[in-house]
């Protein structure tokens, strides 16, 4: 593994990990949510968390928007 001159492996910056929060119904997760779904809608990353994602499981899997829930 090679590194640039002058530099080291630690000198990026370490930002904290931001909680996820449901793009629905606000809802917050500390850690990583294996159950919760994410869609890119408009170039914009959303969160779902598995509630919201159950009560809309036909339009997720028909691909609508989340503005059409």
């Amino acid at each position: 593994m090679t590194s640039h001159p002058g530099g080291s492996e630690d000198s990026g910056s370490a930002t904290e990990p931001r909680p996820l929060v449901c793009a629905r119904c606000g809802t917050t997760a500390d850690g990583p949510r294996p159950t919760w779904i994410c869609s890119v809608e408009n170039g914009v990353r959303q969160y779902f968390c598995d509630t919201c994602s159950r009560d809309n499981l036909r339009a997720i899997e028909g691909r609508l928007d989340s503005a059409w829930w």
